[in-house]
């Protein structure tokens, strides 16, 4: 129940974010996936660091040999779950360290692409999203969902930092611009200003 996602190009250069494989079979429909379409992995991102969106950094990074990155403000996040993920039925979790940090204004760089870094917090204490002008698509994590916004109950969470992030920076972009979030269906930041009960703007 969360996305995973791997962005590629015309090169064959790919990324994967936030991968929340856990078990084999996950595992390796994801490694099916590169190998079926001709891939190479060359970056390993995180939106954040809770339990469902890196249940898989141990296996990406060893098995395509990539380096983890992600918001130091979230470096913490990440380092909790090895603590809780027992309790959630995850015994078998096994953590990764980031490899390196990035940060908002950051540019991501595979094949021809481009990627950039925004910072929203709110949901996570070092949430960020990655997006698009040009193709007009942000890859959002947990911060904005059809009809709905990431919970904000978990430690490092706060709702009016969290509705800042999506009035103050998020909606800044054009309305047609398609949100890729980490649970559920897409939606456009259009849709989302006018219809949704928690932070609609028009």
């Amino acid at each position: 129940m969360e996305n995973t996602y791997v962005l590629y190009d015309e090169t064959g250069e790919a990324i994967i974010i936030d991968p929340g494989c856990y078990e084999s079979y996950e595992k390796e429909e994801l490694k099916q996936f590169l190998t079926v379409n001709g891939l190479t992995a060359t970056r390993l991102l995180n939106t954040h660091g809770h339990i469902d969106h890196v249940l898989g950094n141990h296996y990406v990074k060893k098995e395509f040999g990539l380096k983890l990155e992600i918001s130091s403000k979230d470096a913490e996040t990440l380092r909790s779950v090895t603590v809780y993920a027992p309790s959630y039925g995850f015994q078998g979790y096994e953590p990764a360290e980031p490899d390196a940090f990035i940060n908002e204004g950051d540019t991501i760089s595979f094949g021809n692409s481009e990627l950039e870094v925004i910072f929203l917090p709110g949901h996570a204490p070092g949430h960020i999203a990655f997006y698009n002008v040009e193709e007009n698509f942000c890859i959002g994590g947990d911060v904005l969902f059809e009809g709905s916004i990431g919970r904000t109950d978990l430690p490092g969470g706060d709702f009016n930092t969290l509705i800042s992030s999506i009035k103050n920076k998020l909606f800044k972009f054009d309305d047609e611009m398609v949100v890729y979030p980490g649970h559920g269906g897409s939606t456009t930041l259009g849709q989302e200003k006018r219809t949704n009960p928690f932070c609609a703007i028009y």
